[in-house]
């Protein structure tokens, strides 16, 4: 049962659609189990390059199945799309499956999620707008509306009417906005039934099958793990759990089932949105980490926050996810800097914490303590194997290594699918 795990060791925008696409060509199915089109990941090949929002990076790999899992929140419109933006540019779109047990988000979730976040104001968590919390919040508070709803007019109505008598009190009586239509919620989203209809099956049966017939089953998390819900900085966190445990529930598998767990780290740090970021920078090396590395939101088009790299951070990642192997990204972006800092520890209150604190308070006065490791100036975009790196790139791909708790199985040294170094093969 050779199912494995890919996941964000940091705060996301990492370069999991790289990784994923790498390994497209040799799996049978890559799955996307938690998040929505909150998440999005760059793929490049050759010179055409992809933004994939919502769609499981396999895609885009001849032979290999994408699937949507229960564990995701699905935007027909969103959906619909990027895959018709796809099929225009030739890409084969037909194998895609959806679990009719994924939760859709509806136009009232989109509306809630942006009139709240503006009435939090300074306290705003730094939402993308696209009514991922709200629609999570209805999956929990059992009034979300499920894929398969659609195919049931009568139990479509009587969900969304159960779901709106709360939402148009909150948004007529507090945030003075208007009350929003059963009916006209009900026909939009009975308009997509027939276009998603192809895709919708069971999926829990269809990957435990895959499975037991020793296919080779990938699952995609979107975000990272300090975006977790449960293992994240709280609550500056997504609403779903982008972490190891969220593939079981995500998509209907045992735990013993998973055989590896790969964490995708990018060579420094950054995130977007708010919330605590030890090593942030706000100089001149910060804007330079932004502007090499392209460190926009593939999804918001909002500049990344960037920093130098955490290895608290990634310890942690190791330990909450069970990482059985790292995928280093974007180490290209460091050529040229003569030293580079690397966050081994933090002093709180004047004490060095080795680990990452549990208190949001104390994580939040956090403050990095530094090594400084030797840079270089090589250009290494063509490197093929780790002996072709320049020395001092090599060692400090094996300080990160030692820091961190896990083997570095592959580096990437480029955009390009093929600028990637693999030492140990993930299959």
């Amino acid at each position: 049962m050779p199912a494995l795990v890919l996941l964000g060791a940091q705060w996301g925008d990492e370069g999991k659609g790289k990784a994923t696409d790498l390994l497209g060509g040799s799996v049978d199915y890559v799955v996307r189990y938690q998040g929505g089109n909150n998440a999005g990941h760059t793929v490049v090949v050759g010179d055409q390059k992809y933004a994939l929002h919502l769609l499981p990076s396999g895609i885009l790999s001849p032979g290999c199945t994408p699937v949507i899992g229960n564990g995701v929140v699905v935007d027909p419109s969103v959906l619909l799309s990027e895959l018709s933006g796809l099929n225009e540019r030739g890409v084969d779109t037909s194998k895609l499956l959806i679990s009719g047990n994924a939760h859709i988000i509806t136009p009232y979730n989109v509306t809630v999620d942006k009139v709240t976040e503006r009435f939090l104001g300074k306290r705003k968590i730094g939402t993308t707008g696209r009514g991922i919390g709200p629609t999570y919040a209805d999956k929990i508070n059992r009034v979300g509306i499920r894929v398969q709803d659609l195919y049931d007019e009568s139990i479509l109505t009587q969900k969304v009417e159960a779901a709106l008598d709360g939402k148009n009190q909150l948004l007529t009586k507090l945030y003075n906005r208007r009350a929003i239509a059963v009916d006209q919620v009900v026909e939009e989203l009975l308009g997509y039934a027939e276009k998603l209809a192809p895709y919708v099956t069971d999926t829990v049966l269809l990957l435990n099958q895959a499975l037991e017939a020793d296919k080779v089953v990938l699952f995609e998390g979107g975000q990272g793990t300090l975006l977790d819900i449960d293992h994240g900085t709280y609550p500056f966190v997504t609403s779903s759990n982008p972490t190891a445990g969220g593939a079981c529930t995500g998509a209907g598998v045992g735990p013993t089932k998973i055989s590896r767990v790969i964490g995708i780290l990018k060579a420094y740090t950054t995130r977007v949105g708010s919330g605590p970021f030890p090593t942030e920078l706000f100089d001149e090396d910060g804007e330079a980490l932004r502007r090499i590395g392209g460190e926009r939101g593939v999804t918001t088009g909002r500049d990344r926050r960037c920093g130098w790299f955490d290895a608290v951070i990634a310890r942690y990642a190791t330990r909450v996810n069970g990482l059985t192997d790292f995928f280093l990204t974007k180490l290209d972006v460091l050529t040229g800097w003569e030293r580079i800092p690397v966050c081994v520890a933090y002093e709180i209150d004047g004490k060095r914490v080795e680990e990452l604190p549990y208190s949001q308070s104390d994580f939040h006065h956090a403050k990095p303590i530094y090594e400084t490791l030797p840079g270089w100036s090589e250009d290494i975009t063509k490197a093929k194997s780790f002996s072709d790196l320049p020395k001092n790139a090599q060692a400090y791909v094996k300080a990160l290594e030692e820091m961190s708790g896990a083997p570095i199985s592959a580096i990437g040294v480029g955009p390009g699918r093929d600028e990637t170094i693999e030492i140990n093969s993930f299959l």
